[in-house]
């Protein structure tokens, strides 16, 4: 008989999580999809970036749990403006990085791994800069250094925090067509975003404020629900 995957990638029960002992997440309880791209919504300090730390396993919920079904370590993508253009790296170097999970950090890649770090920069069309400097990137090029990089690691789930923040629509458009074609391969994908247009071509979306999960659910059902104007009671 078949075994056939959970259709649920992930399982929020009642988690609250912060730091220092000041709580940014309250009770947060939901799923999200196995193979689909799930939009995290929500203004500054809503609790999206700590929710993907906590799905990551970078920090501890202080209160429920947290359930992957997704075999592995998750690939976790800042933003590009939180690493350091400075870094005396090649973005070759850089999305090699992506293998240190598996070879350790000063061990020789193999044959296979200089060939999947190849194909990841030609997946997200940087292969042309491998030998330039992150200091001499722009910002989208840097972004897109990252997500190769998080390619590099053949995690099924990927978490991006503003991955097309400051980009131009170019890049933003080039991000999104390669989260498309990974979901199409049955990688699980969880990105905050402030842009809605994003959030609506996302299959699942989830809306934050305060910490606290207002709605989820389709992202029509969610906009929706977000953008409706407010009762007096």
């Amino acid at each position: 008989m078949e075994h056939k995957p959970d259709p649920i990638a992930i399982h929020l029960d009642a988690v609250s999580a912060g730091y220092a002992g000041s709580l940014v997440l309250h009770e947060v309880t939901a799923t999200i999809p196995r193979a689909q791209v799930t939009a995290l919504i929500g203004p500054n300090g809503s609790g999206k970036s700590t929710l993907l730390g906590v799905i990551a396993g970078v920090l501890a919920p202080q209160r429920g749990a947290v359930r992957r079904t997704i075999p592995g370590r998750p690939a976790f993508v800042v933003q590009h403006t939180a690493v350091p253009a400075t870094l005396p790296l090649t973005v070759r170097e850089t999305v090699a990085m992506g293998r240190w999970g598996d070879r350790g950090p000063w061990r020789r890649l193999t044959r296979a791994d200089r060939d999947l770090v190849a194909a990841c920069m030609a997946r997200v069309d940087i292969a042309d800069l491998a030998t330039r400097r992150l200091d001499s990137l722009s910002g989208g090029q840097r972004q897109r250094t990252l997500l190769a990089q998080a390619l590099a690691q053949e995690s099924r789930l990927l978490l991006l925090d503003e991955p097309a923040a400051g980009l131009d629509s170019e890049a933003q458009e080039a991000i999104s067509r390669c989260l498309a074609e990974l979901t199409a391969e049955g990688v699980t994908v969880v990105q905050a975003t402030h842009d809605l247009a994003e959030a609506a071509r996302a299959e699942y979306c989830l809306h934050l404020r305060d910490g606290r999960l207002l709605a989820e659910g389709t992202p029509d059902h969610v906009l929706e629900h977000r953008l409706a104007p407010t009762t007096a009671t």
